[in-house]
Order: structure tokens, then sequence, then C-alpha cells
């Protein structure tokens, strides 16, 4: 109940805070690093270099991709909260800032007030992929097994405290199962090994995980959203497969360290809405 009312808490200000709008002024006269607090290769890294090759092309100046993965994301989002707050150090991250932060006892900054919210970038459902080696093409298949055998199956994460991490917890108490948690530094090295078969289970971000199971290497059951994806329509929901109140989403947007003028703020989020709006940045996001 407290790590709920924290994340709920959090929220709330996020929200607020991508709301800023303001005069603008002049910027940016330089290059911007845009911290991606993950390796590279999973869905905050891939959606960090759209936004970054968008921003590039609307200011006419080079904004420099940074991964600075470890701890679930507090490390690279500690490096945000740290830095100058003039708008040339930017954060591009997901569902797990939150997650991440309303987990840890004493974190190193404040992640109400040391971080603010700029832009949100998109939402989308999570998907849930499985090794091809094992006999499981349904969420009920995964649930039988699961149930037969408690912790046989080892289910993959970006790390401990991850939106991977704890949706799959979610997940597993809705489902009443029991799964073995690996956790890996990054989605990148945890796909990599879900890809050969060291574990067998991973729900994750359709950019991180979609190129894998298009190619056969990978097969997705199930999607976390509470209605069907237009993405991809034959895959059922978990509500659908029997969890009738489980569904969740994950979200994108970019950050920036606490005190940044509400100038920057909004020239980087009007910025930002007006390349999205874009049919070729629809595309490539889709």
């Amino acid at each position: 109940m407290k790590i709920k009312k924290r994340v709920n808490s959090l929220l709330i200000f996020l929200l607020f805070s991508f709301a800023g709008l303001g005069v603008a002024q002049k910027y940016p006269i330089k290059s911007v690093r845009l911290v991606v607090p993950f390796p590279p290769g999973a869905s905050n890294d891939v959606i960090a270099r759209l936004v970054g090759q968008g921003l590039a092309a609307g200011f006419g100046q080079t904004f420099v991709i940074d991964n600075r993965g470890g701890a679930g994301g507090a490390i690279g989002a500690e490096i945000v909260a740290k830095s100058a707050s003039d708008g040339y150090t930017l954060m591009l991250t997901s569902t797990s800032y939150v997650t991440n932060a309303a987990l840890q006892d004493k974190p190193n900054f404040n992640p109400m007030i040391d971080i603010t919210g700029v832009a949100m970038i998109g939402i989308a459902p999570m998907l849930i992929v499985i090794h091809p080696s094992i006999s499981v093409f349904s969420m009920q298949d995964l649930i039988v097994i699961a149930k037969s055998q408690p912790g046989k199956i080892n289910y993959a994460s970006s790390g401990t405290g991850s939106a991977v991490h704890l949706v799959t917890e979610a997940f597993m108490n809705a489902a009443n199962i029991k799964m073995t948690h690996v956790p890996y530094k990054g989605l990148g090295p945890a796909l990599n090994d879900l890809v050969a078969g060291q574990v067998q289970l991973l729900i994750a971000s359709p950019p991180s995980v979609f190129p894998q199971v298009k190619n056969n290497r990978l097969r997705a059951i199930a999607v976390t959203s509470p209605i069907r994806s237009s993405f991809f329509p034959d895959l059922p929901t978990l509500i659908e497969s029997g969890l009738v109140k489980f569904y969740t989403e994950q979200w994108w947007g970019l950050f920036a360290p606490g005190r940044l003028s509400i100038d920057i703020q909004m020239i980087l989020n009007k910025e930002i809405t007006r390349f999205l709006q874009s049919e070729k940045m629809k595309q490539q996001l889709s």
C-alpha cells in the first residue's frame, strides 16, 4: 500500500509537470545531452534516438545520446537530477522511473523535485513473449505449466525495481503462479539471453521485443492492454485470457533537471508536439 501511494503521488506530480508552458527564449545554442538510463537496444534507447533526431532537425543542434544504464534506471536519473538546470541535459525514460523511485527507501535525489517532466512521448501495451523451445502457445498454456512446475520457468527483467520486474510480479500474483526472476542490467542483455534460451519469458514493450517476434525467434502470446492492440490484433489481452482485472501499459517521456525554467520546458514541449504529429514520425514510432 505504501508503494502504491508513492507511485500515485509521483504520477500526479509528473502529469502536472508535463503541462508547463511559458514565454519562449533563445534555446538551444549548443549541443544537448540526452541521457538514456538504460543500455542500448531497449525501447527507451530506440525512442530516444528518434526523439533526438526530431529535436536536432527542428533546432539545428546536435542531441547526443548518452546511455547510462544500471540500477533499473536510477543511475542515469541521478545524473540528470544533479545536472545543471539549463536545458542542455535531458532524459528519455519510461514507467520504470516511477516504479524504481517508489521502491527506494533512501534515493540519492528527490524524484518529485529534482526531476521534472517536459513531454509525454507515447503509451503502448507490453507484450508477453516466450522462447519457442517451450510448448506455450497461449496464456492458458503458460498458467498450466507454471502451476504444475512452480519456479521452473525463468523470467527475465531489465533489473530489480524496473517496470518489467514489477509488472511480471503483479502478473504472477494475479494468475496465482510462481516463476523465477532473473534480473539483468538492462533489457538488451535480458533479451539476448531470452533469444538464446537461457530464460523462457519476458514482458516488455513492443519496440524492444517485436523484431524478434517478427523473425520467429520469440513467440508472443498476449498483450497487457485492456483492449486488443491495433498493431497486434491477433493477440488476446490478459483480460480475455482469464485475468479479468489485470491490465497495464507503458509510457515514455522526456524529462529534465527539476529547476529547468518554464520557458525552456515550453520550447521543448512545443517542438516535440510538432514533430510527433508528422506522418514520418508516426510511422517510425509505429
